[in-house]
């Protein structure tokens, strides 16, 4: 980092309703940007651009970064860090009031590389994993509670909704543990970096709404058998969701935390035919 960046720094006041935890480790920084796979040829969205850090680090590999901050109190700290470093832009804005369609306007292909504020990390992901059609991987720092969430294998205590809702698409998995002392303010909890690499159909689904309908069912009620989750949330009778979950390959008496990603796509093909065959 240049010699003058503490003093940028010096009396600005963090600001939690935004969840400000910068990172300031340049080796730390490199292996977040390393683990993205980040070329020459590569566009960059960061979101949460913080003092800029990470936005310098990512610039030094990229063809260009475009970056989000909300605050805009941080722009002469930004242009401090920034200063010199051609191939980046900062749009000051609140991401989540962004739509994915009109950011995509002119870009082919990019990448999602952000420290992100913990506040929006899981509506932030889902935006991109529903709606975006040119991104091609997320590498960001989350909470690592998080993290064990979005990676999660079937049949494990952190394996739930939104685990299944990123196998649409997503291919997941940490690829560093950070912990709380590496951040400025530091945090009540350890993060991780989740790599989340995106294809257009992961999994084979024809009808997306019914697969999210099935896997609302199998998990909000995790204490239930799928087999009356079943019953209850599509009007089966007992004998159908039996058949049902024979077809998809789940045991006899399984819990919705037990279907893998896989299962779940088959079960909303059998559901999609079951709701079909009553219309």
């Amino acid at each position: 980092m240049d010699k003058n960046f503490p003093a940028r720094l010096k009396g600005f006041a963090y600001k939690k309703k935004y969840g400000q935890n910068f990172i300031y480790d340049e080796k730390l920084l490199a292996r977040i940007v390393q683990s993205a796979d980040v070329s020459g040829d590569d566009t960059v969205v960061e979101i949460g651009c913080g003092a800029g850090t990470l936005t310098r680090e990512i610039a030094k590999r990229a063809s260009y970064v475009i970056g989000y901050e909300i605050d805009s109190s941080l722009k002469p700290i930004l242009a401090g860090t920034l200063a010199g470093v051609e191939n980046a832009e900062i749009i000051f804005k609140d991401f989540m009031r962004v739509r994915i369609d009109e950011m995509e306007k002119g870009l082919k292909s990019y990448k999602v590389v952000a420290n992100l504020p913990y506040y929006i990390t899981t509506p932030l992901i889902m935006k991109f994993v529903e709606n975006s059609a040119k991104c091609v991987s997320l590498t960001v720092m989350v909470q690592e509670e998080v993290a064990r969430r979005l990676c999660a294998e079937a049949n494990t205590p952190d394996y739930g909704a939104i685990t299944a809702a990123i196998a649409l698409r997503g291919v997941c998995r940490i690829t560093e543990r950070v912990g709380r002392e590496n951040f400025t303010p530091a945090p009540n909890v350890d993060s991780a970096v989740v790599r989340i690499d995106l294809c257009g159909k992961r999994l084979d689904v024809e009808d997306i709404a019914m697969y999210k309908r099935v896997v609302q069912a199998a998990f909000g009620s995790r204490r239930k058998t799928m087999e009356n989750n079943l019953v209850n949330s599509f009007s089966l009778t007992r004998e159908q969701a039996k058949e049902a979950l024979f077809l998809c390959g789940a045991a006899e008496g399984a819990r919705g935390e037990t279907l893998t990603p896989e299962q779940f796509a088959r079960l909303s093909h059998i559901m999609k035919k079951y709701c079909n065959g009553r219309s």
